[in-house]
């Protein structure tokens, strides 16, 4: 199948070369608006009750406040003639903006809950039409022209605040973040390419790879965001994966494409062969990393969706670009990319790598057992791990809406939400019913405060279908592990008999976040092991090469997220990178489990698909595996090195679940090709010895019938 692709591609290279430039640059065309259509959020759970609790509350009992806005007077206090003059044409500005659907502020309705104790600081309360997706729309130019814009006016200066306000500054910041990243990326990326390949033409062809797997998703995301949620976080897997996979593919197919022009085979003949053996490589490294990332489809959050619309997508486009264009690439300029003269390197692959193989071949234990006790030591930190969700705090502590986040709690505790609990009351409830419930709530350790409200928009309901608010304040910190458990505790506060009890509010939305990815974790990691074993097992014909695959994954997966609990839970190296130490975030944590765990798989494939050629020709164990990393060592090493700069640029991140994301990726592709492709695999394949290809005998009919083999 692979041999006549690379025949047909062969053929016709210049007519394919047309083609993919014409789809890539339509790709192009419908990608360019992509920015404008993606969103933030998307760390909270639609279906739990408490996103059910805020749907009532917006829709029957006025709503909550969607976007803060903070004004500081430049001289005087808020009660001074000119601020309030000011203050009054600010709020009538507001109120006739479109989308606008009420706004309540200090200099309009002059409350002492809106007014600073010093006087310094008056509050403007914006509440949008429609639902959060159109609100957080709306709130981004607003937000543009009173807070970093002027139409603020000299009087005072805004600082915006609240659940749109951090997440305009999240998105505003990841969007600045990404261009920075790139920016420092791709230049050394291209210099690296260079140096690895020897030459300027080699190079960009996996910058042609990459060019169309990244416009080609940006392409699926444009069109996705037309008729669901995605989020703007998806762009920055996008931009890494992309980058990184094509560049692995590129080193994967040119390095095999020189080996067979240095055999003195023609153009043609190299092509076949490339893509015959390298391909299939490819198909399955592709497919391994796709079953990782499209786990993520069974998460509720569409922050998590996401991430596997944009990585199955650019993985498949990856895969494509590299099994057509680039084989189309390499019989135009293939005497450009081939040597000019066999090297050393193009006949018998890396002395490094072939060196560090014998060494561990001859002494496997005694050197695989102290890389495993480090790594080993690297994850303990996880047995202290704890998870939450992204808020205010992941933002530099210069941002706008984490000033403002400060001065709510400590100005304005009873309206920063600091503290609170949202209970709605549906169904038959009498007066004395809610009572009675409201004492029971106060009897819950940390309780400070119960107040209840009806709802406020006559006719909405009939008598029967009755909705009280109960809210419930506490002496905890609405991020604290505190207020999670006080969460469960009003929950189990049973409700007034012929009603239900919906409990809301910031820290139960991080509670029920929480538990839609735990009660579906069990299923991804079950899912990721089994395809991973699948495919592997198609892959080799062996039921043991998969199960020590699944095994390194696991121990340098466990060793990178411990080293990151050191860091961004425990605080060290905060101070030199910029963050606030917190708790793991879920989601975050959860991406880079199937994005670690498929490059790993995919590194694995590139080196057993050499490392079985040779097994399959019958050469002694030792040749097999020294010749294998020999051949493979230098691309895995230099794939990996490539693609670890795209996402350790994401470190310069001001946002700290970007840097988390970045920084853990990247040494864990770096783990993984080093001390497990050149430590622990040659150690086992040693110890092992030829039971490492072991397969129950009615597997090998099953493996002849399905494997993908030329």
């Amino acid at each position: 199948m692979l041999r006549r692709l690379g025949l047909f591609i062969a053929q016709r290279a210049r007519t394919v070369l047309v083609l993919a430039a014409l789809i890539t640059l339509a790709a192009g065309a419908v990608g360019a608006g992509v920015f404008g259509h993606l969103k933030g959020g998307g760390f909270n759970d639609p279906t739990a009750p408490s996103a059910k609790a805020a749907g009532l509350i917006d829709e029957h009992l006025g709503g909550s406040t969607d976007l803060v806005l903070l004004v500081r007077p430049r001289q005087g206090t808020v009660d001074s003639p000119p601020v309030q003059s000011a203050g009054r044409h600010l709020t009538d500005k507001l109120a006739a903006r479109p989308g606008v659907q009420s706004v309540t502020s200090y200099w309009r309705t002059p409350h002492e809950d809106l007014r600073a104790h010093n006087g310094r600081t008056g509050l403007v309360l914006v509440q949008f039409a429609g639902d959060n997706e159109e609100a957080a729309t709306r709130a981004g130019p607003l937000i543009r022209d009173y807070v970093a814009g002027s139409a603020a006016g000299p009087a005072f200066t805004v600082l915006s605040g609240g659940p749109l306000g951090i997440n305009h500054d999240v998105t505003v910041q990841v969007a600045k973040d990404l261009g920075l990243a790139e920016a420092i990326a791709v230049p050394i990326t291209l210099l690296l390419l260079v140096i690895v390949f020897r030459g300027l033409v080699p190079a960009l062809i996996p910058l042609a790879t990459a060019a169309a797997a990244i416009f080609g998703t940006f392409a699926e995301l444009r069109i996705l965001a037309a008729a669901i949620d995605v989020s703007v976080f998806a762009l920055n897997l996008t931009t890494a994966l992309g980058l990184g996979l094509a560049i692995d593919y590129g080193l994967l197919m040119v390095s095999r494409f020189r080996e067979q022009m240095t055999a003195a085979r023609d153009i043609e003949a190299a092509v076949v062969y490339t893509v015959a053996t390298a391909g299939r490589t490819i198909v399955f490294s592709a497919a391994t990393v796709m079953a990782a990332l499209a786990t993520l489809l069974v998460f509720p959050l569409y922050f998590l969706r996401s991430f596997a619309y944009a990585g199955v997508g650019v993985v498949a486009t990856a895969a494509l670009a590299a099994l057509f264009v680039t084989p189309a690439l390499l019989t135009v300029c293939g005497h450009r990319v081939a040597p000019a003269t066999p090297t050393r390197r193009t006949t018998d692959g890396s002395s490094v790598w072939h060196a560090i193989a014998r060494v561990v071949w001859r002494r496997p234990a005694a050197i695989a057992i102290p890389a495993v006790a480090v790594m080993a030591l690297a994850a303990t930190p996880l047995l202290g791990v704890c998870f939450g969700m992204p808020d205010e705090r992941v933002l530099p502590q210069s941002a706008t809406s984490r000033t403002a986040a400060t001065v709510l709690h400590s100005d304005f505790p009873h309206l920063s939400g600091a503290g609170a609990i949202d209970v709605v009351l549906t169904g038959t409830t009498e007066p004395k019913d809610v009572d009675a419930y409201a004492r029971s709530l106060r009897r819950v350790p940390g309780v400070v405060s119960v107040n209840s409200r009806a709802a406020s928009r006559a006719g909405a309901l009939r008598p029967a279908d009755a909705i009280r608010h109960v809210t419930v304040r506490a002496s905890h910190a609405s991020n604290s592990a505190e207020m999670e458990k006080l969460v469960g505790a009003v929950r189990a506060v049973a409700p007034p008999s012929h009603s239900t009890a919906l409990v809301g509010g910031a820290a139960a939305q991080v509670v029920d976040a929480k538990q839609a990815i735990k009660h579906r974790l069990p299923f991804v990691i079950v899912t990721v092991a089994a395809s991973t074993f699948v495919l592997l097992f198609l892959f080799t014909g062996s039921v043991i090469q998969p199960l020590r695959a699944l095994a390194f994954n696991a121990v340098g997966l466990a060793a990178v997220l411990g080293t990151l609990v050191w860091i961004f839970q425990d605080g060290n190296l905060s101070s030199l990178l910029g963050f606030t130490p917190m708790p793991m975030d879920t989601a975050m944590t959860l991406l880079m489990f199937c994005i670690v765990f498929g490059l790993s798989t995919d590194y694995e494939v590139f080196v057993l698909g050499r490392i079985k050629e040779l097994h399959d020709q019958g050469l002694p164990a030792e040749h097999v595996v020294t010749r294998g990393l020999a051949h493979t060592g230098a691309i895995v090493s230099a794939a990996a090195a490539l693609l670890a700069v795209s996402l350790l640029a994401f470190t310069t991140s001001s946002v700290s679940f970007i840097q988390m994301f970045g920084l853990g990726s990247g040494l864990a592709i770096l783990l993984d090709a080093t001390i497990v492709r050149g430590v622990l695999l040659p150690a086992c394949f040693r110890l092992l010895g030829e039971r490492i290809w072991y397969c129950p005998r009615r597997l090998r009919s099953l493996h002849a019938r399905f494997a993908l083999t030329e």
